[in-house]
């Protein structure tokens, strides 16, 4: 279904799903507004007059501000924070540099909380925001091992998402926790189970089916609710 007059941010947008899913949501009528870390060759290629390209660093509190200050006059229908780092997640965590560590815990789960509280007053009446996160956040779906800084930290998110939705029940924010699948991406590897079109065009769906529903919902890029 093609929709008009939406209005987006993409945080993490340079390359892999969150290029895609600038790709998916022009496509489907969306304004969007993309940021990107560094130049992003990928985002300059796209001819588009409903895109505008920021430049920020969730990790920058002052990057952070700077960007809430220039989009002081838009109001968004979906905040979606894609940025997100595996830094040796093939390690268990004692192989693990203690600075390494916590800089996935930084950008996983703290800096995307810290994001959406800051652009709370950002969001338009009726949208969401959502969170990038993984099935390798869910506890209980742990049976394997492995990815364990990686698995922890999106662990971490889901649970500092919940809290922050709970501490913003009154105002019935809409918050979408979510899990791309297993996409073949630089971070997702050749062998991935499906490619970012799909896992791009799934995300779009869900966040459409669930514009603006109250509550922390952890979903799949299919729409099936995923096990804390």
């Amino acid at each position: 279904m093609i929709q008009s007059q939406k209005n987006a941010l993409i945080v993490g947008a340079s390359r892999g799903l969150g290029l895609g899913l600038v790709e998916t949501f022009l496509a489907r009528g969306w304004h969007v507004t993309a940021t990107q870390r560094s130049s992003s060759p990928d985002l300059a290629r796209l001819d588009a007059k409903t895109l505008r390209v920021e430049t920020a660093d969730i990790d920058d509190a002052a990057s952070v501000a700077a960007l809430h200050d220039r989009l002081a006059d838009q109001r968004f229908d979906l905040i979606f924070v894609v940025a997100g780092v595996a830094t040796q997640a093939h390690d268990p965590v004692h192989a693990v540099p203690r600075d390494v560590a916590a800089q996935v815990y930084l950008t996983n789960a703290v800096s995307p909380i810290r994001f959406v509280e800051a652009f709370l007053d950002r969001l338009a009446p009726g949208g969401s925001l959502a969170l990038m996160s993984s099935i390798l956040g869910s506890v209980s779906l742990n049976e394997t091992g492995c990815w364990e800084t990686y698995r922890a930290s999106k662990a971490a998110l889901n649970t500092l998402a919940r809290s922050f939705e709970i501490r913003h029940r009154a105002e019935s924010v809409s918050v979408l926790i979510l899990h791309p699948g297993w996409v073949r991406t630089d971070m997702g590897g050749a062998e991935a189970d499906i490619d970012v079109a799909t896992s791009v065009a799934g995300l779009a769906d869900v966040i459409t089916a669930r514009l603006g529903q109250p509550g922390a919902h952890y979903l799949d890029y299919r729409g099936a609710t995923l096990p804390w």
